[in-house]
């Protein structure tokens, strides 16, 4: 029986918008690009006839990240099985499911289809969790907090939990990792100016880091060329990841910064949407900062703060062996 694999993936819309007397603003569209039958696909699903007559379902992905794939059986038949099934990618290969056969003489007959998605689904997280500021100790930065693009130009609704900050330096900076994670994605192509006229462009660098509770920092608007981390990389607290950008003030360079977590993988609801009536799949985090002179702060726009740390908030996460060679 025939099968089609469908692939979800976190790729922007590559868009530029004419530039408004607004500040500066921000579009999250992280519902993806939605291809069949893709080649080169993050994830891919394979299944083996066993000598018992099951049928083991197996996955391989090169991507160090976590994913939630939803696999949907069709004409099923000598087995008993849910028709839709979520699960929980984590390693870079495995088996996530095995059909077992009622009649156990004879095979199973069954077709599949899937899809998946970045992140794990519904992760259980601390809301206050303390993260560092993105840049080096006794670095001096100025906070505001990025609109919804997709509100101001397409008539879209703000995301009831929306919440990405750009942190301002007055000089080119550092930019540091806010917690311990992975490094799953890197996109460093872009110069990072603006063309005369145009407000907001799509085409910025990003950085993606998944942290352990299954949340992801998105660090957008990095120098090219700056980074010094590699995809699977795990990064510690305060580590230096890449140098901020230019702004379109010549004298102020910048970042993005939003933590999200995948709240949805309902992709079937998402086929017909567009800039106006778009849901994102991920709930975005409203984090809690150390900062100088405040070890547990919610930022405020406008407001200058200064980064700091203590030895026991960078050592929190850290395993034994981490902790040897922070020590060297």
């Amino acid at each position: 029986m025939k099968y089609i694999n469908i692939v979800v993936d976190l790729n922007h819309n590559a868009f530029m918008v004419n530039k408004l007397k607004f500040p500066l603003l921000f579009l999250f569209i992280f519902n993806g690009l939605i291809t069949v039958n893709a080649q080169g696909a993050k994830i891919k699903v394979s299944t083996r006839v066993n000598s018992d007559n099951s049928v083991s379902f197996n996955f391989e992905k090169l991507d160090p990240g976590t994913f939630t794939l939803q696999l949907n059986l069709t004409g099923l038949s000598n087995s008993i099985s849910q028709t839709e099934q979520t699960f929980n990618l984590k390693n870079y290969q495995g088996n996530f499911l095995t059909l077992k056969p009622q009649i156990k003489e004879q095979g199973i007959g069954y077709g599949y289809s899937y899809s998946f998605i970045r992140g794990k689904l519904k992760p259980k997280y601390d809301p206050g969790f303390i993260y560092l500021l993105p840049h080096k100790l006794g670095t001096k930065v100025q906070m505001a907090e990025a609109s919804f693009l997709g509100a101001q130009y397409f008539g879209d609704k703000t995301p009831d939990d929306w919440k990405c900050y750009i942190f301002y330096t007055k000089q080119e900076d550092s930019v540091t990792a806010v917690r311990k994670g992975v490094v799953v994605q890197i996109n460093d192509e872009y110069d990072a100016k603006l063309d005369e006229g145009v407000a907001y462009t799509s085409k910025t660098n990003e950085l993606m880091i998944e942290h352990g509770d299954g949340t992801i920092a998105v660090y957008g608007g990095l120098k090219r060329g700056s980074l010094g981390v590699k995809v699977g990389q795990t990064v510690l607290p305060g580590a230096a990841l890449g140098s901020n950008a230019q702004n379109r003030s010549p004298m102020l360079y910048s970042i993005t910064l939003h933590l999200i977590y995948l709240k949805s993988n309902d992709i079937e609801a998402s086929r017909n949407q567009n800039l106006k009536n778009s849901k994102s799949f991920y709930g975005f985090v409203t984090p809690h900062f150390f900062t100088e002179g405040n070890p547990d702060l919610v930022l405020s726009p406008k407001e200058e703060y200064t980064a700091a740390a203590t030895p026991e908030l960078v050592k929190k996460e850290l395993t034994k062996k981490e902790l040897k060679q922070l020590l060297k």
